[in-house]
């Protein structure tokens, strides 16, 4: 029996033709076929199977390679050429291997000889079927892929290996501002005209097989912000057949954040200045400049004195974030050594250590290459990083820090003996605001922005940021800055 492709209802979409010079062939095939459920027609020369294809579309066509006037291999280059979607069988009385070798040249998709039994007939036919069910298959999912795209408001273009363009849908050509003629087979340069872009296409194309990786972008195009990311194309071998470059119009968002930006900005900048003065005036008080005060007074101005205290900092450290984030840290470089800033960290921190019988110490460093950086932002990188070291480890605990070279960057780790992070607050902790809540930390004040002012800094400079931690057990953070590549 045939496959679940070839089930009756499946098979009357399915139109077989029959060519063969032989009645006896053409009746025991057109009855056998016919009570499997197919539409059959059939033709006795191949003159008469032309003109019968000319007219109708035929699923399967079973063609005798031998017949006189127009023979199977005269026929077999016409229909792969006037309808590549029909699948032949050769039918062969010689059952040589020279002729079927040569149909299946030309376009055949099978063949069968002479004489054949009905189960090898019905063998071929499944096939046959389960190919064109296969083909179909493809082509339905090809249109809906091509729909899909061509519905997505990002923009999406391939190339292939030429940097021909073999897809950009709709979104992709208006962010680039063409509406010109068909893109598809045209050379990029000529179409995106963008160095960047071309750049990020050259790359991945160029990348070898053994990686992968991406290449992302954000750019201006007109009044237009586009983030772009542009990844190698490659088959199951992994060979490279192009690449697929990906646009996302983030214009809105930027405007977004800006104004967000400001706002903090400005809520931050303007209550600073009235909680100093508060702060001073309950100083004065606490110091009974304005006349004496109780024990209970005074218990009470100290925690007011505490809280405004508190909201003085988290203002300054959200107008620090917003200096890093608008660029302007990036503007004020110098080259210096690392040993000495670390040297004045540690000397600074020593007296909160010791209060709480924390060792803080600097391992002995080799000799380290300079770095080109904005020195007093990376001083608060470090004050942020020993500060929590100090504010979550026990008494009695260790702080140690290290620094070396690996490869281009400057390696500086700050290791404690501390409280440590659970595996599910780890991802979060470089969030805005985000501060680790549990019965051994919940007693510790903070803003929860050290550690975004850390990251942004260090993005800032091209650098990155690490943690490893388990509870109870401490934590290290490691701190990554760019060598200078002209070092004094």
């Amino acid at each position: 029996m045939m496959s679940d492709h070839t089930g009756t209802e499946t098979k009357q979409h399915y139109k077989i033709l029959v060519i063969d010079d032989e009645k006896r062939i053409r009746d025991v095939t057109y009855r056998m076929l016919t009570q499997e459920g197919f539409e059959v027609a059939v033709a006795e020369n191949g003159e008469a199977g032309m003109k019968m294809i000319e007219q109708n579309h035929f699923d399967i066509i079973l063609l005798d390679l031998m017949m006189p006037g127009i023979s199977g291999l005269e026929v077999l280059p016409y229909l792969k050429s006037n309808h590549p979607y029909s699948v032949v069988i050769v039918i062969t009385g010689y059952a040589t291997l020279e002729h079927s070798i040569e149909a299946m040249k030309k376009g055949a998709f099978d063949f069968i000889p002479k004489p054949f039994e009905p189960k090898d007939l019905r063998i071929v036919i499944a096939k046959a079927v389960e190919f064109i069910s296969t083909l179909q298959d493809i082509a339905k999912e090809k249109s809906r892929m091509g729909v899909l795209v061509h519905q997505l408001t990002g923009g999406v273009m391939a190339t292939d290996t030429q940097k021909k363009i073999a897809l950009a849908n709709p979104a992709f050509l208006k962010m680039i501002d063409y509406f010109g003629q068909d893109v598809i087979g045209q050379p990029v340069t000529g179409i995106v005209r963008n160095e960047k872009i071309e750049k990020m296409i050259d790359e991945a194309l160029a990348m070898p097989s053994e990686e992968f990786s991406d290449f992302t972008e954000e750019m201006e195009l007109g009044k237009n912000i586009l983030s772009v990311r542009c990844i190698p194309f490659r088959d199951r071998l992994n060979r490279n057949l192009g690449t697929i470059t990906v646009m996302n119009d983030i214009t809105a968002l930027k405007k977004i954040d800006q104004l967000k930006t400001d706002f903090v900005n400005m809520v931050a900048h303007e209550i600073r200045s009235p909680l100093n003065s508060i702060a001073m005036q309950l100083k004065v008080i606490l110091d009974g400049l304005a006349g004496s005060v109780t024990d209970k007074q005074k218990e009470i101005l100290d925690r007011a004195s505490q809280k405004i205290n508190a909201l003085s900092n988290l203002s300054t450290e959200l107008l620090d974030l917003a200096s890093i984030e608008s660029g302007l840290i990036t503007q004020e470089k110098e080259k210096f050594h690392i040993r000495s800033l670390l040297e004045d960290q540690v000397a600074f921190f020593q007296q909160s250590a010791a209060a709480k019988g924390i060792t803080l110490e600097l391992d002995a460093l080799p000799d380290l290459p300079p770095i080109l950086a904005n020195k007093s932002n990376i001083e608060e990188v470090f004050s942020n990083l020993i500060t929590n070291a100090i504010k979550y480890s026990p008494e009695n605990g260790k702080i140690t820090i290290l620094a070396v070279t690996v490869k281009t960057h400057l390696c500086v780790s700050v290791s404690d003996t501390g409280f440590g992070i659970p595996a599910e607050d780890l991802p979060k902790i470089f969030d805005r605001f985000y501060r680790v809540k549990n019965e051994k930390t919940r007693y510790i004040t903070g803003t929860g922005l050290g550690l975004p002012i850390v990251k942004s800094i260090l993005e800032a400079h091209n650098g990155k940021i690490k943690v490893e931690s388990e509870p109870d057990k401490g934590s290290t953070f490691y701190v990554y800055l760019p060598l200078d590549i002209n070092p004094v």
